[in-house]
C-alpha cells in the first residue's frame, strides 16, 4: 500500500489555505512589520513579538549607550543558517568577520515511526522568512541600514530529502530528515546485490558507503511509496533537492521562476553525484533508478545563483551556498592541507582538508567535496567523520526522559556527579556512523548499578559524544598518515565548557575553540561575499580575521583516558546488530504511513 503525502501537515495547510497564506506574502507582512496569521507553533510564539521588539530595543539602546557602538558603515553579509533542530539568520561585517545580529526559531522534528524523521518543508521555509525579518528588524533598532546587505549565503543541513511540485511551489512529502532510518532493509537489499556484499562498492565514485544517511536511497523510498511523488514525477512536474535547493529556489521565486540548483559540497552527499567528474553521474542515476531530470544543477559554492524575490532583502543576491560541515571548515578557515575542525550540533562531524586530491578512507570514513570558491577555482576535498547522535542525545535526555528541563541543565547535573562511575551511552539510536557504518546498532546504557543515578547519565552522555569523536578522530590519523595535534571545535554543543574539558581529556591533546562560535554561518557568508560581482569579502591569506579562541588543556592521565576508551569501545560492540531489518509492527516500506506524531520542544 502507499503513502498518503503530507499527513504531517494537512491541518496547518488547512489554515494556511484558509488565510490566503504564501511565502512571499509572508514576507513582505513580515517586512512591514506585521504579525504572520498562522498558527503560534510554527512562528514559536510570534504573537509576543511586540513585547520582545520592545525587550529587543531596550537592551540594543543600553549597549551602544555603554559599549559606544556606532552603526557599521562598512559591507554586510548575512547567512542563513538551517540546521537539523533550529534556522537562524546571521548578519556579520565583511571587513571585520564581526556578528552584528541574529534571530533563531526551532524547528520540529515528528517521528511518525520508530527509526523514521520528518521535517515540514513549508515549516523551514517560513522559519527563514521569519528569521530573515526580525534579525533586520534588530538592525533598523541598531540604526544598521539594512541595505548595506550586499549578498546572502545558504548553509544548510545536508543529505535531508525533499520533492516539490514546481508549477504549484508545495512539497509532495514531508522532508525526510538525514537521520531517518527507513531505508534500513533497501540498503541491506543494495548491499547483498553488490559484488561480494561490499557497502563500499559505489565509493571509487560517491566518496561513500551505501548507507540510509544518504539523499539517493531516501529518494528512492518517495519514489517507490508516495503516489503525489512518482505521478508528479510522471507528469515532469516534480524537482529534487536538498534543503539548500528548496530555499534557494523559494527565495528566487519559487513557481515564478525560482532557481533550482544546488552546490558541489551537498551534491557530493546524494550518492548520485561523482565527486571525481564533478556532476551527476548517469550509472549512478541508473544504479537508483532516479531520474536525471529532476535532479537541480550543480553550481560552484561561491557565485550569483539569484536575486531574493521579496521581504526586506528584495533585490540582494543569494551567492553562497555550502553544506554545514563544509561551511564550519571555511568558517574556521581551514584552507590548508591538513587542518581540520569538528563541529557539535545534532550529530558531531570531523573534517580534514586533504586539497584538490580526494583521499578515498580504508578506515571508515567518508571523502567527500569540502567546497569550490568559484566556478573557475578547482573544488577541494576533505576526509570526514560522521556521528549521527551527539547534540541529540541531549535533546533525548530532555524531550523524551524528562532528565533534564533545558539542554543547558545537563551540564550542571553531569559536574556534579564527576565521573559516570562506570556507566557507558552508546546512543546508536540511528545505528552508528563512522567508522563503523553499522545500521543494525542500536542504543544502550551499561554498567548501570543500584548507585547509578541521573547526575551519572548526564556524563555518561557527554562523555559518548567525546567517545565518538575519539574514533573517528583515530581513523583520520590512520588514514592521513599525520596525527593532528590539536582539535579545532565549533558548534552549539562548544558551550558546554565540562564536554570541552572532557573532549580534551579524552584525546589527549588540547581543544580549541573560537572565541565566536558561529563558524558554519560564517564560512556561508564568506563564501557569499567573496563571490564573482559581490567581492565585498577577501579569501586571500592576508585578509582573513584573526580568531580569538580557547583552549582546554587534558587533565588526566593518559592510562586513565585509555582504559575509558577501551570500555567504550565494549559497550559499542553490546550495541551491534541489534536490529538486521525494519523493526516488527513498522509496517515495512509498502505500508501506509499512520499520522505522525507532531513532537514540540
Amino acid at each position: 500500500m502507499l503513502v498518503p503525502p503530507l499527513t504531517l501537515s494537512q491541518s496547518r495547510r488547512a489554515a494556511l489555505a484558509a488565510s490566503s497564506w504564501s511565502l512571499p506574502a509572508t514576507a513582505e507582512r513580515l517586512s512591514r512589520g506585521a504579525e504572520v496569521e498562522t498558527t503560534p507553533a510554527v512562528l514559536h510564539g510570534t504573537a509576543a513579538a511586540p513585547a520582545a521588539a520592545a525587550a529587543a530595543r531596550s537592551s540594543l539602546t543600553a549597549a551602544r549607550r555603554f559599549t559606544g557602538f556606532r552603526p557599521a558603515m562598512d559591507p554586510l553579509v548575512a547567512a542563513i543558517d538551517q540546521g537539523t533542530s533550529s534556522t537562524r539568520f546571521l548578519v556579520f561585517n565583511a571587513r571585520t568577520a564581526e556578528l552584528l545580529s541574529q534571530h533563531q526559531v526551532e524547528i520540529n522534528q515528528s517521528f511518525p515511526k520508530e527509526g523514521w524523521v520528518e521535517e515540514d518543508p513549508v515549516e523551514i521555509i517560513q522559519s527563514v522568512y521569519e528569521c530573515m525579518e526580525r534579525t533586520c528588524e534588530k538592525l533598523r533598532l541598531l540604526g544598521v541600514d539594512v541595505s548595506n546587505i550586499k549578498a546572502v549565503g545558504v548553509t544548510n543541513q545536508r543529505e535531508t530529502t525533499l520533492v516539490w511540485d514546481k508549477e504549484t511551489g508545495k512539497p509532495l512529502y514531508n522532508a525526510i530528515v538525514w537521520l531517518d532510518l527507513r531505508t534500513q532493509s533497501t540498503v541491506e537489499g543494495l548491499i547483498q546485490k553488490a559484488p561480494g556484499q561490499d557497502k563500499n562498492h559505489l565509493k571509487h565514485k560517491t566518496g561513500l558507503p551505501i548507507s540510509t544517511y544518504f539523499s539517493a536511497v531516501k529518494l528512492r523510498w518517495m519514489l517507490d511509496h508516495v503516489d503525489q511523488v512518482r505521478q508528479a514525477v510522471q507528469s515532469q512536474r516534480a524537482v529534487f533537492g536538498t534543503v539548500d535547493s528548496w530555499i534557494i529556489w523559494c527565495l528566487t521565486g519559487g513557481k515564478e521562476g525560482g532557481v533550482h540548483c544546488t552546490d558541489v559540497s551537498n551534491a557530493s552527499r546524494t550518492m548520485l553525484f561523482n565527486i571525481h567528474s564533478l556532476d551527476w553521474d548517469p550509472e549512478l542515476c541508473r544504479y537508483f533508478d532516479v531520474p536525471m531530470e529532476i535532479l537541480p544543477e550543480v553550481r560552484s559554492s561561491s557565485e550569483v545563483y539569484g536575486l531574493m524575490k521579496s521581504g526586506s532583502l528584495a533585490g540582494v543576491p543569494i551567492s553562497g551556498c555550502l553544506g554545514d560541515q563544509s561551511a564550519a571548515l571555511v568558517g574556521q578557515m581551514c584552507f590548508d592541507k591538513g587542518q581540520a575542525k569538528n563541529t557539535y550540533g545534532t550529530g558531531c562531524f570531523l573534517l580534514r582538508n586533504t586539497g584538490s586530491t580526494p583521499v578515498i578512507s580504508d578506515h571508515g570514513l567518508l571523502t567527500t567535496v569540502a567546497y569550490q570558491m568559484g566556478r573557475a577555482e578547482p573544488a577541494c576535498y576533505a576526509l570526514e567523520g560522521s556521528v549521527a547522535i551527539a547534540g541529540a542525545v541531549v535533546r533525548w535526555l530532555r524531550d523524551n526522559m524528562g532528565i533534564i528541563q533545558t539542554s543547558a541543565e545537563i551540564e550542571t547535573l553531569a559536574a556534579a556527579a564527576g565521573s559516570s562511575y562506570g556507566c557507558y551511552f552508546v546512543p546508536a539510536f540511528s545505528g552508528l556512523y563512522a567508522p563503523y557504518w553499522e545500521p543494525s546498532a542500536r542504543g544502550i546504557i551499561c554498567g548501570l548499578t543500584q548507585f547509578t543515578n541521573r547526575n551519572h547519565l548526564a556524563f555518561a552522555a557527554l562523555e559518548a559524544v567525546c567517545f565518538q569523536t575519539r574514533e573517528i578522530l583515530d581513523a583520520m590519523n590512520q588514514d592521513s598518515g599525520v596525527p593532528l595535534t590539536k582539535l579545532q571545535v565549533d558548534g552549539g554543543m562548544t558551550s558546554n565548557r565540562l564536554l570541552m574539558q572532557l573532549q580534551a581529556d579524552i584525546l589527549c591533546m588540547p581543544v580549541v575553540r573560537p572565541a565566536m562560535s558561529e563558524t558554519t554561518a560564517l564560512g556561508a557568508a564568506m563564501a557569499a561575499g567573496a563571490a564573482e560581482g559581490v567581492d565585498v569579502w577577501s579569501l586571500s591569506p592576508g585578509h582573513l580575521s584573526h580568531i580569538t579562541s580557547e583552549k582546554y588543556e587534558p587533565q588526566i592521565h593518559s592510562e586513565e583516558s585509555e582504559f575509558r576508551f577501551a570500555r567504550w569501545k565494549k559497550a559499542v560492540q553490546r550495541a551491534m546488530n541489534w536490529e538486521t531489518s525494519e523493526p516488527s509492527g513498522a509496517g515495512g516500506n509498502g505500508d501506509r504511513l499512520a499520522p505522525p506524531t507532531r513532537v514540540d520542544p
